[in-house]
């Protein structure tokens, strides 16, 4: 006979707020198998009282058997999944990104050739990386200007540059998609792809410097190495590419 899973769940579920992580806990241990006994929290007096009286700092919390397990991220660990460590980091953000933007050029292409893969293709997803790459830089461009200012020669020199960069990127990227004004877009990719290439190959190839890559935005965790050069040198071979062609 299979012995049934159980365990406690206890979690804030107020009238205008819902804990999130409580919600993930929950479905966490159910989608594990585990029948949930479901304790709500309905109070902040209610909230407060828990926690002294099991001397806990954060909700939601677990028991199984008995045995406190503690909050969702100790859930996560206690089956065995990945729990990010602050500042931890990471190559998904870029990964992800690459891949939309490759699936997105991949769709278009297919949309109006009427197969996915053509030399447009490659055209756009290119393109399309540099739009989106601008637009995370634009969403926080002062942090993303002081991150930049870590290893970018040319904006060590001239502040203003760090500012200009994303908008030019995604000048590059917009005129790269449609396919004119060849004399902005190509002298544009080649500039701030070439200075970037360079800056990033001293940072981390010449100086051995361990710094955040600013590619995705202010607050990403993606270190800067490979990937971030591997931005720079498709913008140079997209307008290099567009040059010859």
């Amino acid at each position: 006979m299979t012995q049934t899973l159980h365990a406690t769940l206890y979690r804030m579920v107020m009238p205008d707020h819902v804990c999130p992580y409580g919600l993930k806990s929950k479905w966490l241990l159910e989608s594990r198998g585990y029948k949930v006994e479901d304790h709500w929290l309905t109070t902040r007096t209610e909230t407060d009282a828990f926690k002294a009286r099991h001397d806990v700092a954060t909700t939601p919390q677990t028991f199984i058997h008995g045995q406190r397990i503690g909050g969702h991220d100790d859930l996560r660990r206690f089956f065995g999944k990945h729990v990010a460590a602050p500042g931890e980091t990471s190559y998904r953000p870029v990964a992800v990104l690459f891949v939309m933007t490759a699936l997105m050029a991949l769709g278009a292409s297919r949309a109006i050739a009427g197969t996915p893969f053509t030399a447009l293709a490659v055209q756009w997803f290119i393109a399309f990386s540099m739009c989106v790459l601008a637009m995370l830089k634009l969403q926080d461009v002062e942090r993303f200007s002081t991150m930049f200012l870590n290893y970018d020669l040319l904006a060590r020199r001239w502040v203003p540059y760090s500012y200009v960069y994303p908008y030019a990127e995604g000048l590059t990227g917009i005129l790269m998609v449609t396919g004119t004004a060849h004399w902005l877009s190509i002298p544009l990719g080649l500039t701030i792809g070439g200075i970037g290439a360079a800056s990033v190959f001293k940072a981390v190839y010449i100086d051995r410097r361990e710094l955040k890559c600013a590619c995705v935005g202010g607050s990403s965790n993606v270190p800067l190495g490979f990937v971030s050069l591997s931005e720079n040198l498709m913008m140079v071979a997209m307008a290099v590419w567009m040059l010859v062609r």
